[in-house]
């Protein structure tokens, strides 16, 4: 030790920040060892135990264990091997806790009890099987033996969720919701019959009956045009021109089917979900042509 400046422990706290207990615990440990001990018998550590000291202190700060540290400080470890590890840690754990920030956040707005908390967890924490299994199982139960039709592939995809494999809190809110509507029968029931009226109508229309409404109900609306004007009788003949094939009843079934509100809140969440742009609200056109078409029919009768 001649030359080298040498520090008791006190000294070593005090270059550290860290407490004289916590260095004696780590040099007990055989951690961060002494250099030497003083004629009195003291500890007295030199500059390699303020760096290791500082090394340990900031990875004790990141999380990594005791026998980890100590691999690091003896050059078993290398410090990219295990900031790469525990940056992969971090990683899933990060997606725990947004997963639980996402639940607890529902449950705090709406209120939810235990029972529903506790679904609501379980929903959030299914790995990428079972969230496909569950999205499966919708639908196969929206479709059932239509499933395998060729034309109805594109429909299916675009009801879909894919839930990212780092999703932020907003995406996995939506997914919670989009999860518990997917397995509501009622909801499934709705889809099937929408799913239906669109086998039913589909032979040879370009474009689909609620795109032709949409189209059509658009300008009156953005007029101002009442439903139950003459204007909006012109709007209705428009329409029932343009799908002569669609029976005005499977019309009228096909758009309230449509405008069922849990629909058009899935296509909502499986917009956050997946990423895509929000859908524009069809409800506005369909409300506004379903009445148009019910005053038609009594002003017709």
């Amino acid at each position: 030790m001649d030359g080298e400046a040498v520090f008791p422990i006190g000294e070593l706290a005090r270059r550290t920040g860290l407490t004289v207990k916590a260095i004696r615990f780590y040099s007990d440990e055989g951690i961060v060892p002494p250099t030497g001990r003083s004629p009195a018998g003291y500890r007295l550590y030199d500059h390699d135990a303020v760096a290791r000291l500082d090394l340990l202190r900031t990875l004790r700060e990141l999380g990594l264990d005791l026998p980890t540290i100590r691999r690091v400080l003896d050059r078993e470890l290398t410090l990219a091997e295990v900031a790469a590890a525990h940056a992969e840690a971090l990683a899933a754990r990060i997606g725990v806790l947004r997963l639980r920030r996402a639940v607890l956040t529902v449950v705090a707005e709406r209120g939810a009890g235990p029972e529903e908390m506790s679904l609501m967890h379980n929903l959030a924490k299914l790995s990428e099987d079972g969230r496909r299994q569950l999205v499966d199982d919708f639908l196969d139960r929206a479709f059932g033996d239509l499933a395998d039709d060729p034309a109805l592939a594109g429909v299916m995809r675009s009801m879909t969720p894919e839930l990212p494999e780092q999703p932020d809190v907003a995406q996995v809110e939506a997914w919670v919701e989009l999860a518990r509507l997917a397995q509501d029968p009622d909801f499934q029931a709705c889809v099937r019959r929408l799913v239906e009226h669109h086998v039913l109508v589909r032979e040879g229309l370009r474009p689909h009956p609620a795109a032709v409404v949409r189209d059509a109900v658009g300008p009156a609306l953005a007029a101002g045009v009442e439903p139950t004007s003459a204007e909006a009788g012109r709007v209705v003949a428009e329409v029932l021109a343009r799908v002569p094939h669609v029976p005005v009843d499977r019309l009228t079934a096909l758009l309230e089917t449509a405008n069922d509100p849990r629909r058009e809140r899935y296509l909502r969440l499986l917009a956050v979900v997946n990423g895509w742009r929000a859908p524009e609200s069809a409800a506005p056109a369909f409300d506004w042509f379903l009445r148009a078409l019910g005053h038609e029919a009594v002003r017709v009768g």
